[in-house]
């Protein structure tokens, strides 16, 4: 694989492993921030009825709250899974490149110096 293309590997996996990440961490602020907030018993007032485990705590949060985090959580993971994937097929490829690089450079017979 040419070097142009090992080097657009590596920036599409970044390209998808930063923002990835990114998501995972505000989703757990938000959790974070949840825990704090929310209550911790169901109030059909509020329409906090959706309960959450957070650390081993209870919180009801609407419906809305609950779909909102769970896709941001479930789209993270799986923007962070694709990036992790070509950075890893990324790894492959330069490794064997590598190798054949440097199998090329040794051009001596076998036995002389």
């Amino acid at each position: 694989m040419k070097n142009s293309r090992l080097a657009s590997l590596r920036i599409i996996s970044l390209a998808f492993l930063l923002p990835g990440l990114a998501g995972l961490v505000v989703s757990a602020v938000i959790s974070t921030s949840y825990l704090d907030s929310l209550p911790r018993s169901p109030d059909a007032d509020a329409q906090r009825t959706v309960p959450r485990n957070i650390h081993g705590a209870i919180v009801y949060q609407t419906p809305l709250e609950d779909r909102r985090l769970t896709i941001m959580e479930d789209a993270s993971v799986a923007v962070f899974l694709v990036g992790l994937s070509m950075g890893l097929f990324y790894l492959r490829k330069w490794g064997r490149a590598r190798t054949a690089e440097s199998e090329g450079n040794d051009l001596s017979p076998a036995g002389t110096k």
